[in-house]
């Protein structure tokens, strides 16, 4: 006791600091496994979608406890950026708004949705053409491209056709993008039997998720890499979209990816 003398340190603080470096964190094993989660996901997760993976891997814990150590640990989610415009007024046709910002669906191939972004490296530019089944959130084909093209939206929706039955009575909505309003993409739907649906003018909200799909899929891969070329992010693209597909969950589809949920729920669709 000579030495807490000397330091003029009393006995019992010196005792109760020895206790407080004496005690085991209880949430060592936790803060482990939200950092592997998140760094597996590339910083992509936030709390609510960690709390979810822990609780799939038997983790009983409460999502503002997760939260809190997230916060502890530094580990932050990201912003969401704003997307390219293809509106240039009206050209050939403009549909009617069928969707009507409904975005659920009961079955796949009810309703799909489809936009064009686009992104830039060095100066060089590089646009992704989706279509989204919103049964799910299910990226079921897309087409990347140097330029918008309708040659681009042609090769996705021939791509996407692939999936459809000879039943399925489907809605195709979009914004009134110019590649939507040209006569060879309304004649391509009409073939196959499929509502032409798009946006009011000027309101991002009736094309939301879309709209959420490029501002997750730009925070979560294009923001966090670096890239030397437009075929480094091409190939990083469809790596992301694969992920997203497959990998990625989704809260609303309880905690499943968007192919996991569609698997669950309809075995014998394809």
């Amino acid at each position: 006791m000579g030495l807490l003398k000397v330091a003029g340190l009393a006995r019992s603080t010196f005792y109760y600091q020895l206790n407080g470096l004496q005690k085991i964190d209880k949430y060592a094993t936790l803060k482990a496994k939200i950092k592997t989660i998140f760094t597996y996901h590339k910083g992509r997760y936030g709390y609510r979608r960690i709390t979810s993976v822990l609780r799939q891997e038997s983790f009983l814990v409460n999502h503002k406890t997760v939260q809190r150590l997230m916060g502890q640990l530094q580990l932050k989610s990201l912003v969401r950026p704003k997307k390219y415009r293809s509106y240039k007024g009206s050209i050939e046709g403009i549909a009617p708004n069928f969707l009507q910002q409904q975005f659920s669906a009961q079955r796949p191939n009810q309703k799909w949705v489809t936009d064009v972004t686009e992104f830039h490296v060095y100066g060089q530019k590089l646009y992704l053409s989706p279509i989204m089944d919103l049964y799910n959130g299910e990226i079921i084909s897309y087409q990347i491209a140097p330029r918008p093209t309708l040659a681009m939206v042609s090769t996705m929706l021939s791509k996407a056709f692939t999936c459809l039955g000879p039943d399925d009575k489907l809605i195709m909505h979009s914004d009134q993008g110019w590649q939507y309003q040209m006569a060879v993409y309304r004649e391509e739907l009409a073939q196959k039997g499929i509502t032409q649906s798009m946006s009011r003018k000027g309101n991002g909200l009736d094309n939301a998720a879309m709209e959420s799909f490029f501002a997750t899929i730009k925070s979560e891969f294009f923001y966090l890499n670096k890239f030397c070329n437009i075929d480094e992010l091409q190939v990083g693209l469809s790596d992301y979209i694969h992920y997203y597909n497959h990998e990625r969950i989704k809260l609303r589809l309880d905690g499943l990816s968007p192919v996991q949920y569609r698997l669950r729920s309809q075995p014998f669709y394809s």
